[in-house]
């Protein structure tokens, strides 16, 4: 029996609120079981100088996470004067994930930063972050779409993340805090709306892991897709 009473198979709830943010270009509060974030998109009419006229777009991501967000106050990164190298990889990890499902010479040469900041920490944090991150960014691209500043849509397809490991010797799907600090494997799994694959993080926690538990998981991993994919249509009504 999982912590949380569900099934194997079973993705936490999943509730996504659109544009609760008045100034950014598109914006969603994602929730995902007790984990929310905070997810805004900002259109920026230049790109980074690495791609000055070269006819490309650029979408990149900033994370962070509130000092309440876990059980114990975490102090501000920018009272430390710098981002923790966990900071850095999420967000990378963010900003690789949307990318994948972007025609970067439709976007033309602006950029769209996608903010994500966690209100409160149950584990999944980055996948939660990718997949309201896709939200914003989607909201983004409409209104680029709607004014005319664009000429076609710039998103190839939906992304989202999930994670999934092995809890109690079973492979399980969207692991909580409570699995995901005594997995003996955890893994995040970026997955298109079609179902193919962007990006895998596999490792083992406690005890390495066969082929056919890879397999087990990379299968929990496109159920979870699914509902996620799901979600974000039903948030935007389409």
């Amino acid at each position: 029996m999982r912590p949380s009473n569900r099934k194997l198979d079973e993705p936490r709830e999943i509730s996504i609120e659109i544009n609760p943010m008045a100034h950014a270009e598109g914006s969603c509060l994602i929730k995902v079981g007790q984990t929310h974030v905070l997810c805004s998109a900002s259109i920026e009419e230049k790109t980074p100088p690495f791609l000055k006229n070269t006819g490309l777009g650029w979408v990149t991501a900033e994370y962070g996470m509130l000092p309440r967000a876990t059980h114990s106050r975490t102090r501000r990164e920018a009272a430390a004067g710098k981002q923790s190298g966990r900071t850095q990889e999420i967000q990378r990890l963010i900003g690789r994930s949307l990318r994948a499902g972007v025609d970067r010479a439709a976007l033309g040469e602006r950029q769209i930063v996608i903010d994500c900041d966690v209100l409160q920490a149950d584990g999944g944090t980055r996948c939660a972050s990718i997949t309201g991150g896709w939200v914003a960014l989607r909201l983004a691209v409409d209104g680029l779409l709607k004014t005319g500043a664009i000429a076609s849509d710039p998103l190839i397809d939906h992304i989202a993340a999930v994670s999934c490991g092995i809890y109690a010797g079973q492979p399980v799907l969207d692991l909580d805090y409570a699995e995901d600090s005594n997995a003996g494997t955890d893994g995040n799994f970026v997955v298109t709306g079609r179902g193919r694959l962007v990006e895998v993080q596999m490792s083992a926690e406690g005890s390495s892991f066969s082929r056919d538990e890879m397999m087990q998981l990379l299968d929990l991993a496109n159920i979870g897709a699914s509902a996620l994919v799901a979600a974000q249509k039903r948030a935007l009504g389409r």
